[in-house]
């Protein structure tokens, strides 16, 4: 017996079951490229995905274990909802164990709601409201009235109560923040005239600018029955002149048959400016963005809010001025507000504004319109949304997190995925760079090489043991490049002068010409607005960014290069049949998805989804075009090959095609090898966009190139070749000027521009100018540290 006095040691906690299921665990994985792939991934752990482009790490992050999660999910909704959404296809594996939800961190663009800024996607607009409304003076109202998504509205009308009672309700206001005037938007559109009409011709001289819209035709036509058609626009009566461009819809007689007749502006707002500019033709969509123009409204100054909720302050400030403070800057102003009641609510605003700062978005502001943010911001943004969640155990998966990351940011970007990692969560990262790689608690490396030379796991376990395993990126995650010894003589400069763009400072620089120049500094720092707005735009300038490629998901690199053109023309004179036959967007298309080989269901509470149409399996075409043949493949086995094994199928033998397999050389030589001829262009990250610009324009008569962060999503290994291509380009006499946060392209520079030395307004000035050598041996700026860290100086 036990006395009070004596200690016994405590009861060790049984092993329980649920204990047991720490790993997720894929076995059989046969989606796109894999090869029957089984691997084991530890829950609560951090591990990151390696491997060349195209080796298949997408395609085993999310187009299996994240791809069965939603379906699994959305099997969970009730009968009647699931009724409204589509079957989600079972990803091509035999057994997936041990997954939770899965939440995608991707680097796909924010919605462009025009009315979504940074702070109504991240709750930190909610938290402003609330603010406002408790310590603002004069006292104006709830949350609401700060809002510039609520109108002020005035509400009338009788309501009875269950015992007959009536209650009548009189004028009562409900009070909303919206500028009635851009109704919350902060800028209005209006149409440039001078774009439309050339007032100093008459119609039958071609006054009317707009495409299709010609002095002889029938759109025309009934405008000279209602105006002088010899007289000069700017001679017309007022009458006459509003008659022209406002007149309202009525009939008029043209040649003795009855035509609508509408004015000039109204008709053309209904037929162009009120589609999505990416569904017109392009020359019709060049008119539209010349003549539609944004501009702050007057009413309001661009904040987007009313009088009233303007007329509320806190410490001499509106909620309008508050919002357009950069991050950091606001923060320092809630610092000085000491309000105990509203005491919590300062500091859960503060927390999320922190980590902004952490991430490397202290720049940004939370009046920034969501749209405008880039790739990587937009994940960054994402990524702070889901830090403060009180989720844990689910699954976060990121798509190369750090896209647009200057080295300085980067780690504190591997701060927030182990912070993910450490409220027990399963982080699962796509990534390249070797200091993400280095924090991982388990590797995956996939390849050994991309398309149909990868699909494998060439290594799964520690970063150390990837180290000495052998593989493409083992043998690269300790590569250092070196500094070059001698640089390339400029050939002239290329002078900008009193840049002030967005945060930069008045600022004066001389880029040199005829040599690689490498543009860097801190997110946020100013490169983009010193090169965007300033050289890019000019004449002989070719710019390649990473914006998406204008084109449908009907799009891909064959119609996209130009490429199908010359397949088609094969195809259709081995077979002797109209070329028509083999495009998927004309004749040959299938019946059921009209050619795009997948069926898009749009629910309004949810994502769009596309699955494959059941009748071509996908591949777009009819039945019997695929019956015709060249050199043994039919139209969609070509468009299902990668660019290299095209590029030896139409290099000679029976499908010879000189004019495919210059283009496909072209797509090769920017290290696109693994890319497939009909993946739609939507599927395509920035860095592969680019790259596809890229080889378009490769032959092209521009003497200077602008480049974006061409290394986004680029393997170690892949960083050479693109440096090779690069040095091409210079030596046959093109300027090449590329912006970017790479060691590797810095050492390569012939000439660095260094931007800072921090962001937003604590950046916009030039800290460095001169040769890689120079940068590295004074250590003056933040990119001069990391470079010398890089190369070991």
């Amino acid at each position: 017996m036990t006395t009070m006095n004596e200690t016994s040691p405590a009861p060790q906690p049984a092993e329980h079951a649920a204990d047991s299921h720490d790993l997720i665990r894929v076995q059989g994985a046969r989606e796109n490229n894999l090869k029957d792939i089984s691997v084991e991934l530890p829950k609560r752990r951090l591990t990151v995905f390696t491997g060349v482009s195209g080796s298949g790490k997408s395609s085993l992050v999310f187009g299996t274990i994240a791809a069965e999660s939603r379906r699994l999910i959305d099997e969970t909704y009730s009968t009647f909802v699931q009724g409204f959404m589509p079957n989600l296809p079972r990803p091509e594996v035999d057994v997936l164990e041990g997954l939770t939800t899965a939440i995608l961190v991707d680097q796909e663009r924010m919605g462009a709601n025009p009315r979504s800024t940074l702070g109504t996607v991240t709750d930190a607009h909610a938290m402003l409201r609330s603010l406002f409304s408790r310590l603002g003076d004069p006292y104006i109202g709830g949350p609401t009235a700060f809002s510039f998504n609520i109108p002020t509205t005035t509400v009338g009308g009788a309501s009875v109560t269950e015992s007959g009672k009536k209650n009548v309700v009189k004028q009562v206001v409900y009070l909303g923040g919206m500028c009635p005037k851009c109704e919350g938007r902060g800028t209005v559109s209006d149409l440039d005239l001078s774009q439309i009409v050339d007032e100093s011709k008459s119609l039958v001289e071609g006054a009317i600018l707009v495409p299709g819209y010609t002095a002889d035709g029938w759109m025309v036509a009934p405008y000279k029955e209602v105006v002088p058609p010899d007289v000069p626009i700017g001679k017309l009566t007022k009458e006459q002149r509003d008659d022209l461009l406002f007149g309202e819809a009525r009939k008029v007689k043209v040649e003795k048959i009855n035509i609508s007749y509408e004015g000039l502006i109204p008709k053309i707002r209904k037929a162009m400016f009120s589609k999505d500019p990416e569904s017109l033709q392009p020359h019709i969509k060049a008119f539209v963005e010349r003549a539609a123009v944004f501009q702050a409204c007057g009413v309001c100054g661009g904040t987007r809010l009313n009088e009233s909720a303007r007329s509320s302050k806190i410490k001499g400030l509106d909620i309008g001025e508050v919002a357009a403070m950069q991050v950091t800057d606001l923060a320092d102003w809630l610092r000085t507000i000491d309000d105990p009641g509203a005491a919590p609510l300062v500091g859960k605003l503060l927390h999320l504004l922190d980590s902004f700062v952490e991430i490397g978005l202290g720049y940004l502001s939370l009046d920034r319109p969501s749209g405008t943010l880039s790739g990587g911001e937009a994940q960054r943004t994402k990524m702070v949304r889901h830090l403060g969640s009180a989720l844990t155990d689910v699954t976060y998966v990121f798509d190369e997190p750090t896209i647009g990351l200057h080295p300085h940011d980067i780690q504190n970007m591997n701060n927030l995925l182990l912070e993910l990692r450490n409220k027990g969560n399963t982080v699962l990262v796509v990534e390249h760079k070797p200091e993400t790689i280095a924090i991982a608690d388990h590797v995956v490396d996939m390849g050994p090489l991309a398309g149909t030379g990868g699909g494998e796991v060439v290594f799964e376990g520690t970063v150390d043991g990837l180290r000495g395993s052998g593989t493409l990126t083992g043998e690269h995650l300790s590569y250092r490049a070196a500094v070059k010894e001698t640089v390339r003589e400029r050939s002239g400069v290329l002078e900008v002068r009193g840049a002030n763009t967005h945060n930069l400072q008045d600022v004066d620089v001389d880029i040199p010409l005829g040599v690689l120049t490498v543009v860097t500094g801190v997110a946020g720092s100013g490169k983009s607005s010193l090169i965007h707005g300033s050289v890019a735009g000019g004449e002989g300038v070719v710019t390649i960014d990473q914006g998406a490629i204008k084109g449908s998901r009907r799009s891909n690199p064959a119609t996209y290069t130009g490429l199908l053109e010359p397949i088609r023309k094969t195809f259709a004179k081995a077979n002797g049949v109209k070329p028509a036959l083999f495009s998927a967007n004309s004749e040959g298309a299938c019946p059921t998805c009209k050619g795009a080989g997948v069926i898009i269901t749009e629910l309004g509470f949810m994502d769009t989804v596309s699955t494959p149409c059941e009748d071509c399996g996908g591949k777009r075409f009819q039945a019997s075009v695929l019956e015709y043949r060249v050199n043994g493949l039919n139209i969609a086995e070509v468009l299902d090959l990668p660019v290299a094994e095209a590029r030896a199928y139409f290099a000679d033998g029976g499908a010879k095609t000189p004019a495919a397999a210059s283009i496909l050389a072209r797509l090769e030589d920017v290290g696109l090898g693994y890319l497939k001829l009909g993946q739609p262009l939507n599927t395509l990250s920035g860095g592969e966009r680019q790259r596809v610009k890229l080889a378009m324009n490769m032959k092209g008569d521009g003497g200077i190139y602008v480049l974006d962060e061409p290394t986004t999503g680029l393997h170690l290994a892949d960083v050479e070749n693109l440096l090779k291509l690069l040095d091409r380009l210079v030596d046959a006499g093109k300027s090449v000027i590329v912006i970017e946060h790479h060691q590797a392209v810095m050492a390569h520079a012939d000439w660095i521009i260094d931007l800072g030395p921090g962001a937003g307004h604590d950046g916009g000035t030039i800290v460095f100018e001169g040769t890689p050598a120079d940068l590295v041996a004074g250590r003056s700026t933040v990119t001069g540290e990391h470079l010398a860290e890089y190369v070991g100086g």
